[in-house]
């Protein structure tokens, strides 16, 4: 079959991979059907969508028993749960998650709205790369109303040319250990992600978690163009703006003791995980996070001393490389010197 007959037979949705998307809500009258009309708008349908409902208590249920027996009649399976109790985005997602059985799961938020392609790009990509656990996209930015905000999703969190090269050169791990940049609503992961990486530890969000785990023990990567409206407004968990100056001093003062320290708490999680878990690079993962969570407890007490005394413990945490390798370089060493704790 020549690179044509296959890019045809994908485009026609005849790949093998089943494909299922994990919607969870809560209270989401407001935006929600924009995104379920979208779903149903794929180039690609899918085979299965999971909704897991957190105890909406607006009209976000009638809207999704409308939008289940549409999606019945299109022959996709529908699996609703509603929660007899509020339990929080990352409970819930992870419930959903496991209860997905596709090979192929794409995390959907209640909000945004997907570009008619958006599966059928990245089910290609899957079928692909037998290797690729985790991929993610870019995504516009829109206001509550949908308008354009002029700005895309990798923009606003600095993405910067060489991060994205690295993850598209298979070294993701590197770019995990010095920030988050993976959006769980962009986001789609093979179903053996799940079995490895759940439950999520402690004080984790869901999407770094498996990003984490995913970059760790096989290939994470990204589409780098928008495929999703991401809905920015007050009702958001978790949203994303570019960064004005102001914005950018006020982050350089603010006290961070408490931050550096919940942040070795959580590394330290994640370092006993892949130290307990099966994988082949686990031990060598599990020492560069140890390497991490020690340069940041290292930062919890540059932050105690008075300012005159921090210069030399930056500066021998910066000989080391750990300012660069797990943070942003000049801008942190800055931070440690600037900061009231």
């Amino acid at each position: 079959m020549s690179q044509k007959e296959r890019s045809i037979r994908r485009a026609q949705g005849m790949n093998k991979l089943k494909l299922s998307v994990v919607l969870c809500t809560w209270n989401g009258a407001t935006y929600l059907q924009p995104q379920l009309d979208s779903l149903l708008a794929q180039s690609r349908l899918p085979d299965e969508i999971v909704i897991g409902d957190d105890a909406s208590t607006d009209a976000t249920i009638e809207i999704l028993q409308r939008f289940a027996e549409r999606a019945g009649r299109l022959g996709i399976d529908i699996q609703f749960a509603r929660n007899p109790g509020n339990r929080g985005y990352v409970a819930n997602f992870s419930t959903a998650l496991r209860q997905a059985t596709g090979d192929v799961l794409f995390l959907c938020d209640q909000d945004d709205v997907w570009r008619p392609d958006k599966l059928a790009l990245m089910a290609m990509r899957f079928d692909d790369d037998p290797r690729l656990l985790l991929l993610h996209s870019d995504a516009r930015l829109v206001d509550a109303g949908g308008t354009p905000l002029h700005c895309s999703l990798f923009d606003a969190l600095q993405l910067t040319p060489g991060e994205k090269q690295a993850i598209h050169a298979g070294r993701a791990f590197e770019v995990v250990q010095r920030r988050s940049f993976v959006t769980g609503a962009t986001a789609a992961l093979r179903r053996e992600l799940v079995e490895l990486a759940l439950p999520v530890a402690a004080d984790w969000i869901h999407d770094e978690w498996l990003a984490a785990i995913a970059a760790a023990s096989g290939r994470l990567d990204f589409i780098d163009a928008p495929l999703i409206d991401y809905r920015q407004h007050g009702g958001n968990q978790i949203g994303a703006r570019k960064r004005t100056l102001a914005m950018k001093w006020r982050d350089l003062v603010r006290p961070r003791g408490q931050l550096l320290c919940a942040e070795a708490q959580r590394l330290r999680r994640l370092e006993d995980f892949l130290a307990q878990a099966n994988l082949e690079a686990g031990p060598e993962r599990a020492a560069q996070i140890r390497h991490k969570r020690i340069h940041f407890e290292q930062r919890v007490m540059i932050g105690q001393l008075p300012r005159r005394r921090r210069v030399l413990p930056i500066l021998r945490e910066a000989r080391a490389g750990s300012y660069r390798r797990y943070g942003t370089g000049g801008r942190s060493m800055l931070r440690d010197l600037l900061r009231h704790d």
